[in-house]
């Protein structure tokens, strides 16, 4: 029996390969799905099932073009009403994979369709429960994301609650529990590094499972400093249940390398947004006037999902050409595949168009012109992370409704913006100078280097306020 958890870290997102006697089971694959073909080619095995846990949120699942590819049933637990052939099993419903089993649990919660999947080895013992997003390392998964409009983020907490306790609590203690998400998941509030562990250490460890909770005290806990979810996420569920393009489509369609005079017709023709996403230093030193930057060496996707909202939205790249293929694929992990082409810097420049730059200085430099009157702090961390600690006077926009705060920018005033370490700030002033804000300087090194250097110079670093 083989087990593999294939873990995706830009989208802290966990797909499994199961096999038994050469027969194979892929769980929430990723969009790109050769990988899976030939992983089950190189083991001699058939792919058989396609299991999803639930309509995904955050990213766009492999199961339709792995189906098709493969010709292996794409399976739901109950509830989930797809607009193509797949198989809506019951609770308690058993597939058979070589000399072990696979058990359909229905876990609703998460979403109503939400289901777990229970391995059973050939002496029926449990061996590992594929969670999805009912039960994370330390979390369980959010109750906010209901698609129907008579359920309450409350409804869904009290699903999830008897979910938790009439079928994952009664599991065997050895059984491994495999989520399908990791640390930096918007699915999630507190979510652990680890990306397994055994039901008895998460019974421990996940405040979730404390089986003495009531169920009152469980969907106040389970909704204490729930963060709205990215407005992308109706988005990749409608693409999850209706249906998409190959990724194999999108990649040729999409990899065009463009001259400077086609890029800017296009742009201008098509209203498309130029996103630029190279590493932030290249963007610093050189870019494309008005160009939005989010860097594949961070966050990407679940940021681009975040601020660009529309998956329609037509998407011009700027690259390197090493990077076009990656930057198409993890643009389509998250349903955005309205790519039109790609430049490079270079092309850009060959024809003698504006390049524009961002100003940056050291912390230590920030701190000294801070102390001048018109100069103002601009902290785009998320708001428990300033909440934990904070330079005295700074602002906190957060990155992710940065747009709201536009009126706040006036002429008078020199604004010095940061995050942790330097990423979600370029991204930041990047989305000022293409609203016609320039009179921004960028942080480098964020808060890890802003935090030192105020500390050691002036002690003005507010606490975390308990």
């Amino acid at each position: 029996m083989i087990i593999e958890q294939i873990y995706t870290g830009c989208l802290s997102q966990g797909a499994y390969y199961i096999e038994s006697n050469g027969e194979a089971a892929i769980i929430d694959p990723l969009r790109e799905v050769d990988q899976y073909i030939l992983k089950a080619k190189k083991n001699k095995a058939s792919i058989k099932y396609i299991f999803e846990t639930h309509f995904h949120a955050d990213f766009v699942s492999g199961h339709l073009t792995l189906s098709k590819k493969t010709n292996a049933p794409i399976i739901y637990g109950p509830n989930a009403n797809t607009s193509f052939e797949s198989i809506n099993a019951k609770d308690g419903q058993r597939f058979s994979l070589g000399e072990i089993s696979i058990e359909v649990l229905h876990t609703p919660g998460h979403t109503m369709e939400s289901s777990c999947f229970l391995l059973r080895d050939k002496k029926n013992t449990q061996i590992a429960l594929f969670s999805g997003d009912t039960v994370f390392m330390g979390d369980v998964g959010r109750p906010d994301l209901a698609q129907k409009s008579d359920l309450s983020k409350e409804d869904l907490a009290g699903h999830l609650y008897e979910s938790i306790h009439n079928k994952i609590l009664k599991l065997d203690d050895d059984v491994i529990i495999y989520p399908a998400h990791g640390a930096g998941s918007a699915c999630g509030k507190n979510m652990m590094k680890i990306t397994y562990d055994s039901l008895k250490s998460q019974k421990k460890l996940n405040y979730a499972l404390n089986s003495k909770l009531t169920k009152p005290e469980f969907i106040e806990k389970v909704l204490d400093g729930l963060q709205k979810p990215p407005q992308y996420f109706p988005e990749n569920v409608k693409l999850n249940k209706e249906g998409y393009e190959d990724i194999d489509k999108i990649l040729s369609s999409s990899k065009k390398l463009l001259n400077a005079n086609k890029f800017e017709e296009i742009a201008n023709e098509n209203g498309a947004l130029v996103l630029d996403v190279r590493s932030k230093e290249e963007y610093e030193n050189s870019h494309i006037p008005r160009s939005i930057f989010i860097g594949l060496d961070g966050g990407f996707a679940p940021w681009v999902g975040e601020l660009i909202i529309d998956v329609k939205t037509p998407i011009l790249l700027v690259c390197n050409d090493s990077q076009i293929e990656e930057a198409v694929t993890r643009l389509s992990r998250v349903g955005f595949d309205n790519t039109l082409g790609y430049i490079t810097i270079e092309k850009w420049k060959e024809n003698g168009k504006e390049i524009d730059s961002i100003n940056s200085i050291s912390a230590i430099e920030t701190v000294k012109r801070l102390e001048n009157k018109s100069s103002i702090l601009i902290d785009v961390r998320k708001e428990n992370e300033y909440k934990s600690q904070h330079v005295v006077n700074a602002h906190n926009y957060q990155l992710s409704s940065i747009n709201n705060y536009l009126p706040k920018f006036e002429e008078k005033n020199d604004y010095y913006i940061h995050c942790q370490s330097g990423y979600r700030s370029m991204i930041a002033c990047s989305i000022l100078k293409s609203r016609g804000i320039h009179n921004i300087t960028n942080v480098i090194g964020g808060f890890k280097n802003l935090g030192l250097t105020t500390l050691n110079l002036s002690n003005k670093i507010c606490p975390s306020k308990l």
